[in-house]
Formats: structure tokens, sequence, C-alpha cells
């Protein structure tokens, strides 16, 4: 089975009927792991549906293959991708890049300006997050917004968490800046600059070289 199996589209009205499938997954899964995720009901998924805040992903039968939407903190200054989840049915074939990919280019498209935000206790999620641009942060560089805190308070780790005064856990934090990402290109387009008048430096040194060489013969 492969990505291509699948379509992974921005949710929407149509799709409010799987927020109850959802949302039980979401729960099992962390059961499974045996670590927590801030609960969401079935009316707070559908909602993002309905904003177009979510990405879904169905296989070409119609089921339902995973699920990740968009929450915003601080007034919009952060984002994060929330609630990645994928059917059991369907795991390994790649959905949870394709659909963290969906929902990150939906954030960036939604919010160009926004940092971007996760925390995740999965190593697929970090090398996921890695590959779109985030980088390891401390706590202290995520949004001091109370109501994300208190998202933590139904995960089965929120008692260590309070006891470090929010500054670690058991997750790892990452975040993608748009203004780094903005520098980095800078700098890349500097470089190339560079590198481009460098080049046209040493072909004109050349050139002249060349002519004199060509002159000394001729003469």
């Amino acid at each position: 089975m492969h990505t291509s199996d699948f379509n992974i589209i921005v949710a929407g009205m149509q799709h409010i009927n799987f927020a109850d499938t959802i949302c039980d997954e979401m729960a099992e899964s962390a059961k499974a792991r045996g670590t927590g995720i801030a609960k969401r009901s079935p009316e707070y998924i559908a909602n993002k549906m309905l904003e177009g805040k979510a990405v879904i992903a169905l296989h070409h039968d119609g089921t339902w293959a995973g699920f990740c939407y968009i929450e915003t903190w601080s007034h919009g200054d952060f984002v994060a991708n929330s609630g990645l989840i994928v059917n059991p049915s369907y795991r390994k074939a790649g959905l949870a890049k394709a659909i963290k990919t969906k929902i990150f280019e939906l954030s960036r498209e939604k919010y160009p300006t926004s940092k971007i935000f996760g925390l995740t206790t999965g190593l697929a999620v970090m090398k996921i997050n890695s590959d779109l641009g985030y980088e390891p942060v401390t706590y202290s560089e995520l949004t001091q917004d109370e109501n994300f805190w208190k998202g933590c308070q139904s995960c089965v780790n929120y008692d260590i968490l309070m006891s470090k005064s929010r500054q670690n856990c058991m997750c790892t934090a990452m975040l993608y800046d748009p203004e780094e990402e903005k520098s980095a290109e800078a700098e890349r387009m500097k470089n190339i600059t560079h590198k481009a008048s460098l080049l046209e430096r040493i072909e004109q040194k050349l050139k002249s070289f060349t002519k004199s060489v060509a002159l000394c013969l001729t003469n």
C-alpha cells in the first residue's frame, strides 16, 4: 500500500461524520503508547473541519485513513499542528508524513507569519518535523498562552509538566520559525550572488589573460 492509494485533502462539512471515529482512535492510540494527549471532543474536531483547519486522508474506497488539525495560540503568533492520527489498518504506508506535510502547507498558507510548533514523544513525528524545517527548542520558546497549557491537563504526564514549572516534560518541543527561514534563504541568496560575482571576475580575468597571450603571440 502506498500514499497514492489515498486522497489527502482539506477536511470540510462532508467529513464531520468521521469525528467520532477520529476521537476514539486518538484515545486508543494514546492508551496503547502509554502517553497522554489533550482530549478533544467530536464537536471540537467537527468544528475544525467546518473552519477549514483540518486535513483528512481517505482511502480511495472512502474509508477514513488519517487526520490532523490546526490550532492557533497567542493571537495567532503561534500555530500547532495537532491530533495527528492514522487508522491502524493503514499504518506503514507513509501516511503520517504525507498528512503532516499537507497540514504544514495549509498552516503556512493560512498563517504565513506564525511560528509552527509541536510537542511529541514519537521519534517518527520528530523525524517528519525535522524534514519540514522544525528545530528542537526549549518550552520557553513556545506559546505561553494559558489555554494551550490547560489542554495538557488530560495528559497522563500533566503532573510531571507542572512539577517542572512547565519548563520540560516527556514531550520534545519543536518549532518552525518563518523568520529564520527567511534569514536562511537570504543568506543562501547572498552566497549565490557572491559566487556568481566571483565567477564573473574570474571569467573577466581569464578573458584578459587570453587576450594578452594572443597579443604576445602575434608580436
